[in-house]
């Protein structure tokens, strides 16, 4: 995809980033910060912190939201993610796709519902879909322990099955099978080290939120 302006008569695809502590998901936010993907991509995290920015790069004076050398715009959560969309509006020219990272316990619902809370920002973004990253070794474990982490793989559309390295073949065989019980229509990628290839999140397609809770 080419870096020309975004139209503003279009709406940006909105996807979620979820996983628990550990799961790979800020090596495979830092990749989609500074991987020559060619994808006009703006990412909200938490901090600034968590990922490798260089906050000379800033494009407001806030220090909310920066640019990226490979072009993506990177912004953090500060009060509500409702704010956060509003900041990026100001930089719409800028970007096509959105991601969100989310916080290790967060559920994907709330936030996918937040997308559609104010008018201004439904006739701006959309929901493309949600993808969790988890860890091959200790997602049996999270699932047994966690509602959150059930939640998490539950609403996925593309689920990243990552440290692959660490465990056996028959040990994720094993693990699919129990990730395809919570989630039938996701699919699982298998990596190590968070290495994709990232145009499978950025062409992800949204399974309907009452498809997803039929299945469960």
């Amino acid at each position: 995809m080419s870096r020309e302006a975004a139209s503003p008569n279009s709406k940006a695809s909105v996807i979620i980033l979820t996983g628990f502590l550990g799961s790979g998901k800020t090596t495979l936010l830092n990749r989609i910060l500074t991987a020559e993907h060619g994808r006009r991509v703006a990412v909200i995290v938490n901090e600034f912190g968590e990922v490798g920015i260089d906050h000379h790069l800033l494009l407001s004076s806030n220090q909310e939201v920066v640019q990226m050398n490979n072009g993506c715009v990177c912004c953090t959560v500060r009060g509500d993610l409702v704010r956060s969309f509003f900041h990026l509006m100001e930089h719409r020219e800028k970007f096509d796709t959105v991601v969100i990272e989310t916080t290790g316990l967060a559920e994907p619902a709330p936030v996918a519902q937040s997308i559609y809370a104010d008018e201004r920002i439904r006739s701006q973004f959309t929901l493309a879909g949600v993808v969790t990253v988890v860890d091959a070794k200790y997602i049996a474990m999270r699932l047994e322990e966690s509602g959150e982490a059930c939640e998490q793989v539950a609403f996925a559309d593309l689920i990243v099955l990552n440290k692959t390295d660490l465990s056996t073949p028959e040990k994720l065989d094993e693990t699919e099978h129990l990730l395809t019980r919570l989630n039938k229509v996701a699919k699982i990628h298998r990596t190590k080290n968070s290495e994709m290839d990232l145009t499978a999140i950025f062409d992800i397609n949204n399974v309907e939120l009452s498809v997803k809770l039929d299945d469960h």
